[in-house]
């Protein structure tokens, strides 16, 4: 059974960071690329950042880009997402969730992406 442990959420003020981790198990992490999306009210889910545990390649939102870093530690099969500069509008429950590679990697496509975590609540105060 594929599962997803996702901690470090929290309230955090603006300018400020956290780190968020993705714990998996169930899955070998070489045939997956983990990627974090985030939901928040009344809006889709969107695609925030990916990598590739195979290869390193790592992708990035527009809006995040500069500000997050998504890396990852095999041994641990965990996948962390650094979040600085926060502001009000990165406010969401974030995902981590695992696609097989070889799915379109940058474009993030949300119904490749196969198994989910149960998301961590983030909220940026301005």
């Amino acid at each position: 059974e594929v599962q997803f442990v996702e901690s470090g959420g929290g309230l955090v003020q603006a300018g400020g960071s956290l780190r968020l981790s993705c714990a998996a198990s169930g899955l070998n992490f070489d045939d997956y690329v983990i990627g974090w999306f985030r939901q928040a009210p009344g809006k889709e889910r969107e695609g925030v950042s990916c990598i590739s545990s195979s290869d390193g390649r790592t992708c990035y939102a527009d809006s995040v880009k500069g500000r997050f870093t998504i890396s990852s530690d095999n041994a641990k099969n965990t996948v962390y997402l650094q979040m600085n500069s926060l502001k009000p509008e990165d406010t969401a429950v974030y995902y981590c969730a695992a696609a097989v590679e070889g799915v379109p990697f940058y474009e993030m496509p949300i119904y490749e992406y196969n198994y989910w975590g149960q998301g961590t609540q983030v909220t940026v105060s301005s």
